[in-house]
């Protein structure tokens, strides 16, 4: 979800009950119904079908719109074991080793205004705007990022350039859409995390998204995460996402990476890991004598040169 939350600033407990406090209430309303990441209109209640759903040109289903996360009670937001038993995901060494590394060594990339990528994306269930044409299908998300899906009959580059959405292809299976993607860039860089949890993806991964629109108000996703270097057996991931009812409702420009004032005081890791398989940043118990001024102040040396 959204990553601007300072998880190890060195402060006291006392410091850091405000800033997970204060993080959670960062929620403001964009003008002109315009989504951003602390607009508090991230997540839409369900509701019942409309109607059909549309169909472009080509006698498919047209899935342009703006789509917005249902909360789903017993499912973990962002995590790609929540559909394993006990949201445990299954690692092989390597991918024990390359979470273990994500977790302790490396800085939550979207806090850092790097690319999400894919699966990420799809597991954070955050709203998305899709633009849609019959050989050309665009996702576009939060923190101004956006993928092009080809949909023209084209294969896999030969030698694709790794990258943070990978190398897809879209091609139609009755009224289905399957995008299909290889070429992805290695957690073990540092600069991708497969999703909220800081788990990994690597080099070898191929994902397989299948998306439908059953109706006007819904689309539907069924993906498949291969991933046979950092994991035993494929991921299955499914969600479903509801059309705005505001129509004038749209993602509006954000610009991360413009006094990103936290960056500099963040430290590595997700966060704790929560039972129910969510990422969490559990309020510390407060001192029975709150600590004097200088607790509070944040320490400019950069992490990992602190002392005590």
């Amino acid at each position: 979800m959204i990553a601007f939350r300072p998880s190890h600033l060195g402060a006291s407990l006392a410091l850091a009950a405000l800033i997970c406090a204060g993080a959670q209430a960062q929620i403001r309303s964009a003008p002109g119904g315009a989504v951003t990441p602390d607009s508090g209109t991230l997540f839409a209640k369900d509701a019942p079908a409309s109607g059909p759903a549309p169909r472009g040109a080509d006698g498919h289903p047209d899935f342009t719109g703006f789509w917005k996360g249902i909360k789903e009670g017993g499912k973990p937001v962002g995590n790609l074991g929540r559909e394993e038993p006990g949201f445990l995901l299954p690692l092989t060494p390597a991918g024990k080793e390359a979470q273990t590394f994500l977790r302790t060594r490396t800085i939550d990339p979207e806090a850092l205004c790097i690319l999400g990528g894919i699966p990420r994306h799809n597991a954070s269930a955050l709203p998305f705007e899709v633009l849609h044409t019959p050989k050309r299908l665009a996702f576009n998300y939060l923190y101004n990022t956006h993928r092009i899906i080809p949909i023209d009959g084209r294969a896999h580059e030969e030698d694709p350039e790794p990258a943070y959405f990978g190398n897809p292809i879209g091609s139609w299976e009755g009224d289905a859409l399957v995008i299909d993607s290889i070429g992805f860039k290695d957690s073990a860089g540092g600069k991708v995390w497969g999703d909220e949890n800081a788990d990994p993806i690597s080099d070898q991964t191929h994902v397989i998204e299948r998306w439908t629109r059953p109706d006007f108000d819904h689309i539907h996703l069924e993906m498949t995460v291969i991933d046979p270097k950092y994991y035993s057996h494929p991921l299955k991931y499914s969600r479903t996402w509801v059309h705005a009812r505001d129509r004038s409702e749209g993602l509006a420009e954000y610009a991360c990476n413009e006094n990103n004032i936290d960056a500099a005081h963040l430290g590595p890791g997700p966060g704790a890991i929560n039972p129910d398989g969510t990422r969490g940043y559990a309020q510390p118990v407060l001192p029975k004598d709150p600590p004097g001024p200088e607790a509070y102040a944040i320490d400019p040396r950069p992490v990992g040169t602190r002392k005590p």
